[in-house]
């Protein structure tokens, strides 16, 4: 019995063992067949392969992988790893690797700034094997101030954008996000919102052309690709269409002083109330002025947590003068209290450093290093607000949120432009008679152990705020993915499920979106777990797509 057991052994070792020695053998003729591919297919030939393709094999390969992740719940031991890394060095390469993925059978993962909530451009939920092409060598910013536009390439960040602009025109700015890490490429794909938002509209808004790698491989710009195509991709979500090269945005200007402010009220200071008159008129204030509110929750005097209360900070950038924002607030919002000692003038790139939390004084050459080093594991959602919550509906909130241990919740204000075009001129809808933005997140830092209390405190929170927040779609803005809303199964391509997480995103636009996406990728090439779903038995000769 005994030799019989260690027979057995013994070949359960050498099965596993051969399984072993197949799947790296497999691997590495993956990696080996893309790299011919792509060799081929573009100039990659001239260049040492350790620079651009990393296996897990490599030394360097897990620095790369977590260089821009900011979930780190998708960088534990547990989750999926990609076969290697790519990170291209030239626009051909990204097209070579769209040609041989196709070839290949490879699915294929594209990542510009590692901000997407729920990993989706490094991790793969839903098949493996998957390969990520990393856009982060591809950052140039070409600015044109004559022309008042800019070509930027995918993998540059945000602020890299900013700082481009402003090193080329005092006077010049361009309207998208507040944090100055994010990667360009996918950030427009969702809108991309900020703090001039509610004078100029979304990154969206302000694109003009656009070079993207569509599922055949082509490089095509907005004339190539046609109207449909270059309506989708602006605010219809990331990696759903091919992967964006560069955009062409329109500059804005932006007076060479603005005005910023962030004013503090706990509960014990009237927080309740002024947060009720802040939802009252935010939508309606001046269109150079932007005023957030961020929520958090703090301990008691000496850092004692049984006495943990509600505090909120008013942040807010106006496009102009201190004396002009104090009329305007004395006006509109006095309520506040906004004094001049409250504000300080600064130029716009100073200001996009302040809104961005960076120390005083720092100098905008931060803006170059593009990486973040805000890195939690989180879990976040977001709402749409139609009508103010009232003080009773905040109450509870305030009671709920002093139960998790590290809350975040962040409103941003809309009206002014947002208002004023159309929930159809581009996929995102979230347009007028939305009053404010609401951003759910709960923080942590104790790995995956305590996850699941995390989890349950937000699902709990938004159950909550239903009453309070728009309805029939319950509208979620793309950019902050979440999962809990529904996902696409592997290799499926189900228009009925997917619509249920795709009308809160998009609402009417999403049945558009679906057309755009039979036509140009009616295989399904670029999918992900929320990647806009083709219709069933298409193509793109039989279905056509009505004009954006």
């Amino acid at each position: 019995m005994k030799m019989w057991i260690k027979s057995s052994l013994v070949s359960l070792l050498h099965v596993l063992l051969l399984l072993h020695q197949s799947q790296y053998s497999s691997a590495a003729s993956t990696l080996e067949n893309f790299t011919q591919c792509v060799s081929l297919n573009s100039d990659l030939s001239v260049l040492p392969l350790s620079t651009v393709l990393f296996t897990p094999e490599d030394s360097f390969f897990t620095s790369i992988l977590q260089s821009s992740a900011q979930n780190l719940r998708y960088l534990v031991p547990s989750a999926p790893k990609p076969e290697f890394i790519f990170t291209p060095l030239h626009d051909s390469h990204v097209q070579a690797a769209v040609i041989c993925s196709k070839q290949l059978g490879l699915h294929l993962r594209v990542r510009s700034g590692g901000h997407d909530y729920e990993g989706l451009s490094y991790v793969s939920e839903i098949e493996t094997p998957f390969i990520v092409v990393d856009l982060s060598n591809l950052r140039q910013v070409k600015v044109d101030i004559k022309d008042n536009t800019a070509w930027i390439q995918a993998g540059a960040t945000i602020g890299e954008v900013y700082y481009r602009i402003s090193q080329n025109s005092k006077v010049h700015g361009f309207p998208a996000g507040l944090c100055t890490s994010l990667g360009i490429g996918g950030h427009i794909t969702g809108g991309a919102y900020g703090s001039m938002m509610r004078k100029y509209g979304l990154g969206a808004d302000n694109v003009l052309d656009a070079q993207i790698v569509d599922a055949h491989g082509r490089i095509l710009d907005r004339e190539a690709m046609g109207e449909d195509l270059f309506w989708a991709i602006r605010g219809g979500g990331g990696a759903s269409f091919g992967i964006i090269l560069w955009w062409k945005i329109k500059l804005v200007p932006v007076p060479e002083k603005v005005s910023v402010f962030t004013v503090s009220k706990t509960l014990a200071q009237g927080a309740t109330k002024l947060l009720y008159r802040w939802q009252q008129v935010v939508d309606k204030l001046d269109e150079d002025l932007f005023i957030r509110a961020i929520i958090q929750v703090v301990s008691g005097s000496g850092g004692d947590k049984s006495q943990r209360t509600i505090a909120t900070a008013y942040q807010g950038l106006f496009l102009g003068g201190a004396d002009r924002l104090i009329g305007v607030m004395e006006k509109s919002f006095p309520e506040l209290g906004l004094t001049r000692k409250d504000c300080t003038e600064m130029s716009w790139i100073e200001s996009v450093l302040y809104i961005a939390s960076f120390p005083s004084g720092t100098p905008p050459e931060v803006l170059l290093q593009g990486k973040s080093t805000f890195k939690n594991y989180f879990k976040a959602k977001s709402d749409y607000v139609k009508e103010p919550i009232s003080e009773a509906g905040l109450e509870g909130l305030w009671k709920r949120m002093t139960e998790e241990d590290s809350p975040l919740t962040i409103w941003t204000p809309y009206g002014g432009m947002m208002s004023k075009i159309s929930e159809s001129e581009i996929p995102f809808p979230h347009r007028n008679g939305t009053v404010f933005m609401i951003q759910w997140l709960s923080l942590w830092q104790d790995g995956e152990k305590d996850s699941v209390k995390h989890f349950d405190w937000i699902r709990k929170v938004y159950s909550y705020m239903a009453p309070y927040v728009s309805k029939f779609p319950r509208e979620a803005y793309v950019n902050y993915r979440d999962l809990d809303l529904g996902m696409n199964k592997k290799n499926e391509t189900n228009f009925i499920e997917a619509s249920g997480w795709g009308n809160k995103y998009f609402k009417g636009n999403f049945d558009k979106l679906v057309l755009v996406k039979t036509m140009v990728d009616p295989d399904n090439f670029f999918r992900h777990e929320q990647s806009i779903p083709p219709l069933p038995n298409s193509s793109s000769q039989r279905i056509g797509c009505p004009s954006a």
